[in-house]
């Protein structure tokens, strides 16, 4: 939990500091009051007339219950801005450090593991940091600053008080210890939640095609019946300490008023003694009243601040919880460190030199000894059957993931040495899966930062090249039209002429193609490769694809088998020395239209 209020500003800290000063200004004013309590009976019991001394202590009771309400306002306001402006800072550290994170690290804790860490688990120390600035701090200062008052005043009743805090504490330690493991799984079990529920919502198309609702709803209800029954358990534990406080300070009350009415009745009043020692007997009886009286209200403020400590302790767990979650990923060590190259010589040349990559835990390599170069304008395309690791080798092109073996050369230097505006002012990559932001058309072509200004022209001249024009035009507000998120008012295909063009805008040296062409219709796959070649002549392509026909032009095609290169060259060359290459050719075209197209 220390770990991560770190990351608190010096502001901050200084206001917690001065939140500090006024709790304790504010502790005071309230424990001078059983002071003036005990005064006024002490007064009652000796039978004073004079009104102006019952006034007086009336009046002190009155100033420090307004001085204590008005520190007590100026705290809760100080601890709420604290509060607000700490988890403002933690929740956009988390977001940059998510942001900066690879493909590895995204799988490791999941996508709904990582929302819930920068939403839910957030709120957890924001309201531990708002409530603890005010109750977790004057408690203990209360209840240390009481048990000094009273220490000293009559063993006996400091006993009671004794009894009484070694009841609260040892409940307090046996229930945090049986919470705080399931206050864990809450926090587990609301991913699992929040993970059926971005499930359910990304593949609704599915569960509806498949009648499969039922079984998603026996999922949830599964993942959602236990969440449940794990919180009903914290919360009935929880309230155990509710009642057991409320019973300690009863029972304090009442034997501090038993043993106060003993210690009183033990000082006898001497009938046959002097006035002297009546009249002193007499006082003393009225003092120990007071001292009862007071002694009292200190116990009850000892109790109290249990019962604050109690309420704190009820968020404890499930922050101390979050707090772990949360130093998980910002103390995450990144894989794809960023270098510190800017300038080369050379533009657009890529080479893989014995290149080999394992995800992290996989048991075996995805890419073994992968040797292929692209020098500027070449076009380079990557075939192979499912699993064959394409678009892993598209994504150590990209840099989402760094080598294992081997090394990733990008215009003759290691693409890790490279800064990544650097890096990816030369690259634009496509990905297998279209991805769109709710945007414009426009604000979607033209996203990110880019190493050149875009103009209109730049937008018209990629959404053409791309294939989008016809489409974009056909919407009510042309490039102006809105995309919603992910994309879902347009179609798989203008999802994927979208994408090109938002990376076709930025004029990048390298094109990756990540099987980009998919869900394109032959004529317009054909009619975008064409414009690709023609409008962008001095741009390097590597393609990566699942159809002959999209590939064949290229000036060299890489076939990959189990993660192996199983042969290079030309269409026509690998048609002669490529079995693989042959099998795939002849499963998508016979050999009469293999040959007329030759």
């Amino acid at each position: 939990m220390l770990h991560i209020f770190s990351n608190m500003k010096a502001k901050d800290r200084w206001l917690a500091l001065l939140c500090v000063l006024l709790v304790c200004g504010q502790v005071y004013f309230d424990l001078r009051l059983p002071d003036y309590t005990a005064e006024i009976t002490v007064l009652i019991s000796s039978e004073v007339t004079d009104l102006s001394q019952y006034f007086t202590a009336g009046g002190h009771m009155l100033g420090c219950a307004l001085c204590s309400a008005l520190l007590t306002v100026v705290v809760g306001y100080l601890a709420a801005m604290i509060a607000a402006d700490f988890s403002f800072d933690i929740r956009a550290k988390l977001f940059n450090k998510v942001a900066a994170m690879g493909s590895a690290e995204i799988k490791k804790f999941s996508t709904a593991s990582l929302i819930t860490r920068t939403t839910n688990d957030i709120t957890q120390i924001q309201m531990i940091v708002a409530m603890g600035l005010q109750m977790l701090l004057r408690a203990p200062i209360m209840a240390i600053w009481a048990i000094v008052k009273i220490v000293g005043k009559s063993w006996q009743l400091s006993a009671v008080v004794a009894a009484a805090v070694a009841v609260v504490v040892v409940s307090l330690i046996t229930l945090l210890a049986i919470m705080i493991p399931k206050f864990r799984i809450v926090q587990r079990q609301i991913d699992d939640v929040n993970r059926l529920t971005d499930e359910n919502l990304s593949g609704i198309r599915v569960v509806h095609a498949f009648n499969a609702e039922k079984y998603q709803e026996d999922k949830f209800e599964t993942a959602n019946t236990n969440l449940m029954k794990t919180q009903l358990f914290t919360g009935r534990g929880m309230a155990f300490l509710s009642p057991i406080m409320m019973f300690v300070q009863s029972c304090v009350s009442v034997g501090i008023y038993y043993v106060g009415a003993c210690l009183i009745n033990a000082i006898e009043v001497p009938l046959n003694g002097t006035l002297t020692e009546i009249m002193t007997a007499v006082s003393d009886r009225s003092v120990m009243l007071g001292e009862v009286v007071s002694f009292s209200s200190y116990a009850l403020y000892v109790i109290m601040s249990f019962v604050m400590l109690l309420m704190i302790f009820m968020l404890l767990p499930r922050a101390q919880v979050s707090a772990n979650r949360i130093n998980e990923v910002i103390d995450s060590e990144i894989s794809v460190k960023e270098g510190t190259e800017t300038a080369v010589e050379e533009s657009g040349c890529i080479e893989f030199r014995d290149v080999s990559f394992r995800y992290p835990d996989a048991s075996e390599d995805c890419l073994k000894h992968i040797s292929f170069s692209a020098k500027k304008g070449e076009t380079v395309a990557f075939i192979g059957a499912t699993g064959s690791g394409k678009s892993t080798l598209a994504g150590l092109a990209a840099r989402l993931y760094d080598a294992t073996e081997g090394t990733v050369l990008l215009d003759g230097k290691d693409i890790s040495q490279y800064r990544f505006e650097t890096l990816y002012d030369k690259i634009g990559y496509i990905p297998q899966k279209a991805v769109l932001f709710a945007n414009s058309v426009e604000g979607n072509v033209t996203f990110g930062k880019s190493g050149h200004t875009m103009t209109d022209t730049d937008v018209d001249r990629a959404l053409d090249i791309s294939q989008a024009t016809e489409f974009v035009q056909a919407m009510d507000d042309g490039k102006k039209s809105w995309i919603a998120q992910s994309g879902s008012n347009v179609s798989g295909g203008q999802k994927q002429r979208l994408s090109i063009a938002r990376a076709v805008a930025r004029k990048p040296e390298i094109l990756i193609f990540d099987d980009s062409f998919s869900a394109l219709d032959y004529k317009t796959d054909r009619t975008l490769r064409q414009r690709l070649k023609t409008d962008l002549k001095g741009t390097t392509c590597l393609i990566i694809a699942q159809r002959i026909g999209t590939i064949r032009n290229a000036d060299r095609i890489v076939v990959l088998e189990n993660g192996a290169v199983a042969g290079i060259g030309t269409h026509d060359e690998l048609m002669k020395t490529c079995t693989v290459y042959q099998q795939i050719a002849l499963s998508q075209l016979s050999a009469e239209e293999l040959a007329a197209n030759a």
